[in-house]
C-alpha cells in the first residue's frame, strides 16, 4: 500500500496535503442518503455531498451549510503528471464504463444523439447517491449497453460513442 499524502485543493485557492490516516482521527456517522454527521478534534460538523464527478476527483460537499468544491489528488495522478499525462482526460473517449456497481436509475441520451463535453448522459444509484455521468468529451452516442433499471457491476460497459 502506498503511504503518501491525497493533495486536496478546496474552492480552487486552498491547497494542502493530507496523510490517509488523518482519517481515522474522524467520527463519521451516516445521516441520510447524502448526509453525514462528523466529529473531529471536539467539533461537530453536519456534511452533505451534493455532486461527485469521480473522473476529475471533483466533490461539491455543503458543511454547516457552506459549500466547497473539493479535488483529491493521490499518488496516482502526481505520477500520471510527472510523467506527462496530464491531458489523458482531454482524450476522446470511446466507452463509457460504470465507475462504481450500482443501478442505471436514467439513459438521458439516445443512439444517434450528439453529446458535448460536459453534458449528462446516464444517472447510475449508487449507496443510495444519484451519480450524474457526464460526457468525457464531443461525440456521438453510438450504442447503449444497458437499460433503465438494469444493475451494473463497476468497469462494465454502459455506453459507447464515436
Amino acid at each position: 500500500m502506498i503511504n503518501e499524502p491525497f493533495r486536496l485543493a478546496v474552492n480552487g485557492q486552498y491547497e494542502f496535503e493530507e496523510q490517509p490516516v488523518a482519517a481515522e482521527d474522524m467520527d463519521v456517522i451516516p445521516d441520510g442518503p447524502d448526509g453525514f454527521h462528523i466529529l473531529h478534534e471536539g467539533q461537530a460538523f453536519r456534511a452533505e455531498v451534493v455532486a461527485v464527478d469521480y473522473v476529475a476527483r471533483q466533490y461539491t460537499l455543503r458543511v454547516n451549510g457552506t459549500q466547497y468544491s473539493v479535488h483529491i489528488g493521490d499518488h496516482y495522478e502526481r505520477l500520471a503528471q510527472q510523467l506527462g499525462l496530464g491531458s489523458v482526460h482531454t482524450q476522446k473517449m470511446n466507452t463509457v464504463k460504470a465507475p462504481m456497481p450500482g443501478l442505471v436509475l436514467n439513459i438521458v441520451v439516445e443512439v444517434g444523439q450528439k453529446v458535448q463535453k460536459g453534458d449528462p448522459i446516464l444517472i447510475l444509484e449508487a449507496m443510495k447517491m444519484e451519480n450524474v455521468l457526464k460526457a468525457a468529451g464531443d461525440g456521438i452516442v453510438k450504442a447503449i449497453a444497458v437499460q433503465k433499471g438494469a444493475p451494473v457491476e463497476k468497469g462494465q460497459l454502459l455506453l459507447e460513442m464515436e
